[in-house]
């Protein structure tokens, strides 16, 4: 594992950057309606906290516990688990190449919030929902006025920025528009003086190899979790 990159991401961007978006309860914290599902307690959580947790999210809730080192009581009801990878980008990158005519790289803001989540919704990249942009700076590659593709920034514990949300649509596919939009993301992350980092499903061997190009390295294995609050 990075001796600066470690478990607790959740928590440390709630409790941190991301706190104007955080709601808490005690020591555990979830993001607010419709930012992201990802919820956190602290790595050494006691009975208090995941009570604390559950009056967050309700009878029934639904805790999405990402990568968190702790688990719930045994009455809270698996929902799913799946098993990935954290990579780690480089500590610099490289310039980012101009774009084909009638391509143009835009940063994304409200007004494309309706195109964004039609994109989403035509490729199902992960998690994310009609205030997730709040998260931090997206981009957008438009061909001819049409959005084909984005990425944006989403955990950002301290002197990490997490990469998420790479997606581009079925007709667009081939042309090199995530592998442009992972370096013009990770250029900005550096040059803030932050670290890019991302997560992939470890059986998407086209997507680590893509990442793998640009100069990400696998970090860690990490499992996502989530459960049903009683």
């Amino acid at each position: 594992m990075s001796p600066l990159l470690d478990d607790r991401l959740v928590h440390a961007s709630l409790t941190g950057s991301h706190a104007h978006l955080a709601r808490t309860a005690g020591r555990a914290a979830v993001y607010a309606p419709e930012v992201a599902t990802f919820c956190a307690v602290p790595a050494d959580a006691t009975a208090d906290d995941w009570d604390d947790l559950a009056r967050l999210l309700g009878s029934g809730g639904f805790a999405d516990l990402f990568d968190c080192p702790s688990l719930p009581p045994a009455h809270w009801q698996p929902v799913f688990r799946v098993d990935g990878l954290r990579m780690v980008g480089p500590a610099t990158s490289p310039p980012v190449p101009e774009l084909a005519p009638g391509r143009a790289l835009v940063e994304l803001g409200p007004d494309d919030r309706a195109d964004m989540l039609e994109l989403v919704d035509a490729t199902r990249p992960g998690p994310f929902w009609p205030r997730t942009p709040e998260l931090g700076t997206y981009l957008g590659i438009r061909e001819h006025g049409t959005l084909v593709a984005m990425a944006g920034e989403r955990l950002r514990p301290p002197g990490w920025t997490e990469i998420s949300a790479v997606c581009t649509a079925p007709d667009a596919r081939g042309q090199g528009h995530a592998a442009h939009l992972v370096r013009a993301l990770a250029g900005r992350i550096t040059a803030r003086g932050d670290r890019p980092f991302l997560h992939v499903v470890d059986t998407n061997t086209t997507a680590i190899d893509l990442y793998t190009r640009l100069g990400f390295r696998v970090d860690r294995p990490v499992t996502f979790r989530g459960f049903r609050v009683p």
